[in-house]
């Protein structure tokens, strides 16, 4: 259950949701419960979390003719070109807050190949959850 609760909490931190999954990692690491099982688990739900993000935003295309679509013609052309020019490597920075969830959702609108992505986005996360880790276990 334990488990659960923090695959769940990582999911939701990777979606739009507002949700934190790094307290509950954090938590369970001075708990004492084994670090690679929480390290796999957080990363495993963060990045498909941030899958669901690339799915929604290869979706949101089709509704671009829509009076309520939420970005301009000219605002979506913008970001194409800002994603062309930064491309792929920019999900690097998926782990950001803030700016790391939008991120992943302009990779799905972009068309980004969905093994790229999840090489790209697997580093990011995995090597925030780890620095964390790394960062909580010194402080033990």
């Amino acid at each position: 259950m334990i488990y659960l609760g923090l695959f769940l909490a990582a999911f939701l931190a990777a979606t739009l949701v507002p949700a934190q999954s790094e307290a509950v990692l954090v938590s369970l690491l001075v708990a004492g419960y084994p670090v690679w099982a929480l390290l796999l688990v957080a990363s495993a739900g963060n990045v498909l979390g941030s899958v669901v993000n690339w799915w929604l935003g290869g979706q949101l295309l089709r509704f671009r003719t829509h009076r309520w679509f939420p970005v301009s013609g000219q605002a979506l052309e913008r970001a194409q070109r800002h994603y062309q020019r930064y491309g792929s490597w920019s999900l690097l920075l998926s782990w950001v807050p803030i700016i790391g969830d939008p991120l992943t959702l302009a990779a799905g609108v972009m068309k980004e190949p969905l093994w790229r992505f999840l090489l790209l986005v697997t580093l990011a996360k995995v090597g925030r959850y780890l620095v964390l880790t790394l960062i909580t276990l010194q402080v033990l």
